[in-house]
């Protein structure tokens, strides 16, 4: 835990998110202009057109950060009070790397039915909705049903960010292996959503359906597979890969293989040295598991990888969707998107492995959070992708979207540096590993 105990930190601040102002208040009588009488006129001008909502309110730049706790992190179904922790850092780092107001709404939905009548209901507060921390598969019958019902940008972190950083980072280590997608063995370990999301995204990204092969608890994905019944994603993956109807476990599978994308059960463990070495040289291996990858890239490494990612910062080439989510929902947010597109994912995936292509080598494949230029470069890619999809509002430079996200990013840092030199932080609450509750 290094010098800091998260507990103490958390009960310090009581969380790590808060609202402040964003305009200058100088008297009372600015609050005539903010509140009653003059906030009565942009609330009529949004009755006659309910889109001025996104200029004369926080609309654009607001998202909800939804979650019913039923798969939070490593930490399985703890319900949506205990997930709050992980919805307020995830909104921290939406502020920190993207200058987006992301609110925690962590309800008690267990069903897909609950969930999507709240996310209707609150819809029209926010300019997007983050899907976070929900069982498969719940998460994509709410995913699915979201989508088709709402105008704002659904967007499924599970699906939609670990399959853009994903893609992203293989398109730079086929780069430095030498290899092409279009030529190469591609093994998925895991259907869940994280699964179902890269491989649809990897097929769309330069991936061939003949050589991608999906892989589940029970074995090789395949379209005549009796015991995947009613699943219509699985099914939905039976009938975009694995075209030779190759039939097998996953061992087997990974004979011959270019590249491996775990996104399966915490390890280690889970893949051996041993599995490794039967796929093909200078092969590939993402280890993606939370918290602990499902093989440790010492291990892959001996047998044979080439390239090793895994979501540790503490190993190189971590495959952290903070690459993807803010700047994305920063360039959506910039166009007023209706929705998320498989177009607005290749941009951001393309950009952020553009981002780190002039310093490639087995050891560095993706941009850190640290690179400031990746967030500015990611937003604009999608900002562009949006508005070249048709699925954009409103139509803007993208030149402009580059420009206001470095000036939004480094005026937050700013406000973070001046807080923290005058001691502007709020930590005047008691302690309350040290109290005691009523």
């Amino acid at each position: 835990m290094g010098l800091f105990n998260p507990l103490k930190e958390h009960a310090k601040y009581r969380g790590k998110i808060q609202v402040l102002s964003k305009v200058p208040i100088q008297s009372l009588h600015d609050f005539s202009v903010w509140y009653t009488p003059g906030v009565a006129l942009p609330c009529l001008e949004i009755f006659k057109n309910a889109v001025k909502a996104y200029s004369y309110t926080n609309k654009s730049n607001s998202i909800a950060i939804m979650t019913n706790g039923t798969r939070v992190l490593g930490l399985g179904n703890i319900g949506p009070g205990a997930g709050l922790p992980v919805m307020e850092g995830k909104a921290l780092i939406f502020k920190i790397l993207g200058d987006v107001d992301a609110f925690p709404l962590c309800i008690r939905a267990p069903d897909a039915a609950s969930f999507v009548s709240v996310a209707r209901a609150v819809e029209p507060s926010f300019g997007g909705i983050n899907l976070e921390d929900i069982e498969s598969p719940v998460c994509f019958e709410i995913n699915d049903e979201l989508v088709n019902l709402l105008d704002i940008p659904v967007f499924h972190d599970d699906q939609h960010g670990t399959s853009v950083v994903v893609l992203a980072a293989l398109i730079n280590a086929m780069k430095v292996v030498g290899k092409k997608l279009a030529e190469a063995k591609v093994v998925v370990l895991g259907a869940g959503s994280a699964g179902y999301g890269v491989s649809k995204l990897l097929l769309r990204g330069g991936v061939v359906s003949k050589n991608l092969v999906v892989v589940d608890s029970k074995g090789v994905i395949y379209a005549s597979r009796e015991d995947l019944g009613k699943n219509k994603w699985k099914l939905e993956l039976a009938t975009l890969s694995n075209l030779g109807g190759f039939r097998g476990n996953f061992v087997e599978a990974l004979v011959g293989a270019d590249v491996l994308i775990a996104v399966s059960k915490p390890g280690p463990g889970t893949i051996t040295t041993e599995m490794v070495k039967r796929m093909a040289s200078d092969s590939i291996v993402f280890a993606c598991a939370n918290p602990n990858p499902e093989i440790m890239p010492d291990d892959a490494k001996k047998g044979g990888a080439r390239i090793v990612a895994t979501g540790l910062s503490s190993y190189p080439n971590q495959v952290n969707n903070s690459l993807v989510f803010p700047a994305m929902f920063r360039g959506m947010l910039d166009v007023w998107a209706r929705r998320i597109n498989d177009d607005m994912k290749i941009a951001a995936a393309s950009e952020i492995a553009k981002v780190a292509e002039s310093q490639l080598s087995e050891d560095y494949i993706l941009p850190t959070m640290e690179d400031q230029e990746v967030f500015p470069r990611e937003a604009m890619a999608v900002g562009k992708a949006a508005q070249d999809s048709d699925v954009a509002r409103l139509r803007v430079d993208p030149n402009e979207i580059y420009e206001k996200t470095k000036l939004r990013l480094e005026r937050y840092r700013k406000i973070i540096d001046y807080m923290s030199k005058e001691d502007l932080f709020p930590t005047i609450y008691p302690n309350l590993l040290n109290g005691t509750t009523i």
